[in-house]
């Protein structure tokens, strides 16, 4: 699945498909979600009890940079989200089906530093971690890397002791503020809330125009209802700027594309009364 916005490809790879019970967001009733139609089917299934996400990077193929965009949960790594058991996905292979290679990668961001967005940063070969993409500045959010490395929970220093550790003992690294700019076409915007140095992936070529989320929104059902909370360190700040990105975005010729968003995963934002709906 990819999308072309003026000189700049963007491509879906995906990981995993990722079914969410309802009752981890806990607004998201079958009633309430009911009076969301253009749900269904893509993102709701049909008996109401499952949000459909999906765990994806995205490859960013612009002028003179190739870019990955969040980099899922890896193989080999036991985490919560897998169940406590290791991963063994052919995403490799799946880069390669695409034309891209590991050494042609330029530059990987992640948006922010959770499990699911940074495991592919790195590869395990003969008992060790190494970089996925030997070739590439890793772009982390300064804000977001200083947050969680004094973070006292055990995955998340499992996290960066395998994922984050060795890009930076390999030199690759590049901390980076909340409104970098990556190339011509590409530049960073804060989106924090989620986590407190989240970004989202502004892209901009010959008049077209697209956004890659990140977790600013996990699912669709919060353009409708931006208070709707999903794992969010900070909901109230989370909640506030999904408002304010939303309504920016809202009735633009800007393609929405969901880090999370089961397929189709790429829409509009149009209003939709007091707030939004996402149209494929």
């Amino acid at each position: 699945m990819s999308w072309q916005v003026g000189r700049v490809k963007i491509t879906r790879i995906v990981e995993m498909d990722l079914p969410v019970p309802t009752e981890f967001m806990p607004q998201a009733t079958a009633a309430e979600l009911r009076k969301l139609p253009w749900l269904y089917p893509h993102f709701v299934s049909e008996d109401d009890s499952i949000l459909k996400l999906s765990v994806h990077a995205l490859l960013v193929d612009a002028p003179g940079l190739k870019l990955v965009v969040d980099t899922c949960v890896g193989n080999d790594r036991p985490r919560e989200i897998t169940g406590g058991l290791p991963l063994a996905t052919p995403f490799l292979q799946h880069l390669g089906e695409v034309g891209w290679s590991r050494d042609g990668v330029d530059a990987v961001v992640c948006t922010h530093l959770h499990v699911d967005h940074v495991g592919w940063n790195t590869m395990l070969e003969n008992g060790k971690w190494i970089p996925t993409f030997p070739k590439a500045r890793y772009l982390l959010g300064r804000r977001e890397y200083d947050f969680w490395k004094a973070y006292d929970d055990e995955e998340q220093q499992a996290m960066l002791s395998d994922s984050v550790k060795p890009i930076f003992d390999a030199g690759l690294v590049q901390l980076v503020e909340l409104d970098h700019v990556i190339s011509p076409e590409i530049r960073l915007i804060p989106s924090i809330g989620h986590t407190p140095g989240h970004v989202s992936v502004m892209i901009e070529s010959e008049g077209g125009r697209a956004v890659i989320t990140g977790d600013m929104a996990h699912h669709p059902c919060q353009m409708a209802h931006p208070d709707w909370v999903l794992g969010d360190n900070d909901p109230n700040t989370a909640a506030l700027t999904r408002a304010r990105l939303f309504a920016e975005w809202a009735d633009q010729t800007i393609l929405v594309i969901g880090t999370h968003f089961a397929a189709p995963t790429a829409g509009q934002v149009v209003r939709d009364g007091a707030a939004f709906r996402f149209v494929v």
